[in-house]
């Protein structure tokens, strides 16, 4: 059976949960469903990136949710910076169905959510790209996440990742050393990093 929450179109029973959560100080509401990564709270990686992220000597533009989920990141990052449209991408259906009626339950209208499998269907240019990648779905996917990040950033733009020690974040900070020339560690939190390239002149 088919119910990762990676994949196109997880084969679950369904079973719809609604409930509470504070980011940056905002209550928001979200819907969850099996079939999406951490449907029962948002997950402590997340809530990390969500506090630490922040827009200090960005270029114009929008941000991108990479592997959006049902949406925490980019709804609270869409509500925190109302000035920037927030674009959210998922591989998985069912998790952009429930990321749409969260956005329209928070009343959240600077984001656009669509399918892209990764990079796939960004076309594109990001002031910021941030992203709390599907581990599960091997090392492969984690690393084009940053490796492709730079073709679609602009100049001076910054590339945000999270990741667990155990789950690979020293070789992610190398990998993204390597793309970007540099990375810098904003926050270590409970065995989680807190990641940080910003895209140099090309």
């Amino acid at each position: 059976m088919n119910n990762h929450y990676y994949t196109q179109n997880p084969d679950v029973i369904h079973q719809k949960k609604s409930w509470d959560f504070e980011l940056r100080g905002h209550n928001f509401k979200f819907v969850t469903d099996n079939g999406v990564f951490s449907k029962q709270s948002v997950d402590y990686g997340s809530r990390v990136l969500i506090e630490n992220f922040e827009t200090n000597d960005l270029p114009a533009g929008n941000i991108l949710d990479l592997g959006c989920g049902y949406g925490p990141i980019g709804l609270s990052l869409a509500y925190a910076y109302s000035d920037r449209t927030v674009d959210m991408v998922d591989v998985n259906e069912l998790a952009l169905e429930l990321a749409r009626e969260n956005a329209n339950n928070n009343q959240i209208k600077n984001v656009t959510i669509n399918s892209s499998n990764a990079y796939e269907n960004i076309t594109d240019k990001y002031a910021s790209i941030v992203s709390n990648p599907p581990v599960r779905a091997g090392k492969n996917v984690v690393d084009n996440f940053i490796t492709e990040a730079n073709d679609h950033l602009l100049v001076d733009g910054t590339l945000w990742i999270v990741l667990q020690k155990k789950q690979g974040a020293p070789s992610a900070k190398k990998l993204m050393t390597e793309t970007f020339g540099h990375c810098e560690v904003i926050k270590r939190d409970k065995g989680y990093y807190i990641l940080k390239s910003v895209k140099v002149g090309d």
